[in-house]
């Protein structure tokens, strides 16, 4: 796949500002795109967009296919005449400003968001209507599964918080533990008893992601007018609660009782000496090869109707993962088992053509592996945060592969990601030496740590890092939103491996318009016209 050379920021929704608790697909959202076109930035790169669940995290999603509600602009509703102003006036506990509190968001939105379902089955115009059930005809291979699943789960759930209340202690609410087994085990009659007794709370669910989807919609075809792309995220394995587990359960490995009998995760390593233990379901590879990978061909047919790119997280899963063993407390002592290689791709790309995707290949990336990403020709990625530590040094060699000058493959560059600090606040985190070290190739002459103190001080050292991002051989120059305006740890969107405030930044009104906002996307538009990422030869 060639890529043409392009400049991007990376910014969740949920960060934008000015609607109340949570940023959504509403006026900010289009305020946005409108600073991406004066920055002459073509791309904006998001994380997924599912239903999050536990922990808040888009990673870890109730749907695969679905949205997440708490994206939906109730205002945009109101205004489209989907909603009553009266029912979505938020209470006093929900900011307009502030970093993200998912639990007030959860426990105001939802609600209001079924009140609107409501009101618009009920007062919908015809058109409206029409849409609506065109909307429902097109997804039903994923809507009707997804619709009952949050229903049976939100009643399992108050059941599951009854009992904890009850016993003192807390009672698992996921679908493989606490369900009754016909439901939980996706038994066609019994889900249909459940959808006829529970039909209206079931339709809802389908109108909030009709909502929801007709506000991204909007949203994604005035950036496309403005030849500004979406990339999307994807993580390759999905949530064990979930609507994709539950009804594809042949398709995971998974015991009679639905309980995983591995769970994903990656080895030890220099930075974890326990591994990383994820806990989602494995695929059952050899299931999904004998119907023709179906499902991973609908999983990326929709996202691709979604995005304009899709970056998959975790690359190298594809061709070995490491599967540990159920109930295990660490990662430690998992194997690595071989994955589909190159014939998941064949299929998909038999189904939908090329494929516009992104191949983050970080960690420990094997020959194999590098094979596999090279001989399918995606792209991979190269992180700046990483390119002056001596553990990414391949063996044999002294040159740091994420160095600028060192990048020999296709490849998207960025300062850091969501689950790195920010590079003001990893270049506050380092010693001298490593500061000096970054201050000298990023200005090209020798500089001691006094002066590189300065540098980073003053900016300088960080923007002269996004300035070698735009000025590298890679295709796309991804910056996160918090590196252009110099934030600190404060604004660090993921801590890997811990819970609490994750998630959670929004950026400010004052870095959406008016003067600092101008004076950001004067230089990163300077910036892509020197470095040539305009999209000019688009």
């Amino acid at each position: 796949m060639s890529l043409p050379r392009l400049s991007g920021i990376l910014l969740h929704p949920t960060s934008l500002p000015g609607s109340y608790g949570i940023g959504t697909l509403g006026k900010s959202a289009f305020a946005f795109v409108d600073f991406l076109e004066r920055a002459r930035v073509r791309l904006w790169q998001v994380l997924p967009l599912g239903p999050t669940g536990y922990g808040d995290s888009p990673y870890q999603s109730f749907s695969t296919f679905a949205l997440n509600p708490l994206l939906i602009d109730c205002d945009l509703l109101s205004e489209r005449g989907w909603a009553r102003p009266t029912d979505i006036v938020p209470p006093s506990f929900i900011k307009a400003k502030g970093d993200v509190d998912f639990g007030a968001v959860v426990w105001w939105k939802m609600p209001v968001l079924r009140t609107c379902a409501e009101y618009f089955l009920d007062h919908a115009n015809d058109a409206d209507k029409a849409d609506y059930a065109a909307f429902c005809k097109k997804n039903r291979y994923w809507l009707d599964d997804y619709a009952a699943f949050m229903s049976i789960k939100t009643h399992h759930d108050l059941q599951a918080a009854a009992e904890s209340e009850k016993k003192g202690a807390s009672v698992p609410g996921t679908w493989n533990v606490y369900w009754k087994k016909d439901l939980a085990g996706h038994d066609k009659s019994a889900i249909a008893a459940w959808d006829k007794a529970h039909r209206e709370e079931i339709e809802h669910y389908k109108v909030i992601q009709f909502f929801a989807a007709a506000q991204w919609q909007t949203l994604k075809a005035y950036a496309n007018g403005k030849d500004i792309a979406i990339v999307g995220d994807i993580p390759i394995f999905v949530a064990s609660d979930s609507a994709d587990v539950w009804a594809n359960q042949p398709l995971f490995q998974l015991n009679k009782r639905g309980v995983p009998r591995c769970v994903a995760g990656v080895p030890p390593d220099y930075f974890s000496a326990t591994g990383q233990l994820w806990g989602n379901p494995l695929y059952d590879w050899a299931a999904m090869k004998a119907d023709g990978y179906q499902w991973w061909i609908a999983r990326i047919k929709r996202q691709l109707e979604l995005t304009d790119y899709v970056r998959i997280d975790h690359f190298r899963g594809f061709e070995s993962y490491w599967a540990v063993p159920y109930g295990n407390p660490t990662a430690e002592q998992g194997i690595w088992k071989k994955g589909p290689g190159r014939a998941l791709f064949a299929a998909i790309r038999k189904a939908l053509g090329d494929l516009p995707l992104i191949a983050e290949d970080l960690g420990v990336i094997t020959d194999a592996v590098r094979d596999l990403r090279d001989g399918l020709g995606l792209p991979g990625m190269k992180i700046l945060q990483f390119a002056f530590d001596e553990n990414e040094c391949r063996a044999g060699n002294l040159v740091n592969a994420f160095l600028p000058h060192a990048y020999d493959k296709p490849c998207v560059v960025y300062t850091g990601t969501h689950d790195n600090d920010t590079t003001q606040g990893y270049l506050e985190s380092i010693g001298d030496d490593k500061l000096a070290l970054i201050a000298s190739y990023v200005r090209g002459e020798s500089v001691d740590a006094e002066r590189a103190k300065k540098l980073r001080k003053n900016g300088a050292l960080l923007r002269g890092l996004i300035a070698l991002a735009f000025s590298s051989t890679a295709q796309f120059a991804i910056i996160p939103l918090q590196d252009v305006y110099r934030l600190g740890t404060k604004a660090r969107m993921n801590m890997p491996s811990t819970s609490g405030k994750n998630w959670s930044w929004r950026m400010t009104d004052a870095m959406l318009a008016g003067e600092k906002a101008d004076v950001a996307a004067a230089w990163l538009a300077e910036l892509a016209v020197l470095y040539g990422r305009n999209g000019a030869e688009r």
